[in-house]
């Protein structure tokens, strides 16, 4: 087997920003030419799949100006820096839904875009939801809290009202879910 192995000759951070820094890095590839690469550094992030006791998946819509449309997703963030996924986990559920919960497990993690950026979103699942009252979103940060069965999510996504991989992913373990259930 041939190794795949880039190996970073130098690197020059292009951008320092409140989410995201930039870095052009040059490399050499595994044949000796060398080759540049942009890649976006992220702390990373949690995505809650959070079902009520009806059954229903909780879900924020939110204007996405990368895309320049509103589109529906599960309750997600951005980790700050040295913090537990779990604890971000309970936090962003809570800021953007207003619920609690009284336990949540993993069901795994997965990177977005491995192409040109590092961000590793790790996913919780939840079926013990608690209300605790209002959302408590950031300043910039306007929210709307649906409640969406499996069915409504999957016409959801043929419509590309969700249009993202983490509640795609989302919406298609609560499918295999249920199936496994019957």
């Amino acid at each position: 087997m041939e190794n795949l192995y880039e190996k970073t000759l130098s690197k020059e951070q292009i951008y320092s920003g409140k989410i995201i820094d930039l870095y052009v890095e040059e490399v050499e590839l595994p044949n000796k030419k060398t080759g540049k690469r942009e890649i976006v550094k992220h702390p990373g992030a949690v995505a809650v799949l959070a079902v009520t006791n009806e059954g229903k998946i909780l879900m924020v819509e939110q204007f996405r100006k990368p895309l320049e449309k509103t589109i529906i997703e599960i309750p997600a963030g951005k980790l700050e820096k040295g913090e537990d996924p779990l604890a971000c986990a309970k936090r962003e559920l809570m800021e953007e839904t207003g619920y609690s919960c009284e336990s949540m497990v993993s069901i795994g993690s997965f990177y977005t875009s491995p192409g040109f950026a590092d961000e590793l979103i790790y996913l919780y699942f939840t079926d013990t939801l608690v209300k605790q009252g209002e959302q408590m979103t950031d300043e910039d940060e306007f929210i709307n809290v649906l409640e969406v069965s499996v069915n409504e999510a999957k016409e959801m996504m043929q419509d590309e009202r969700i249009h993202d991989a983490k509640t795609a992913y989302s919406v298609m373990y609560m499918e295999l879910k249920h199936a496994v259930e019957k």
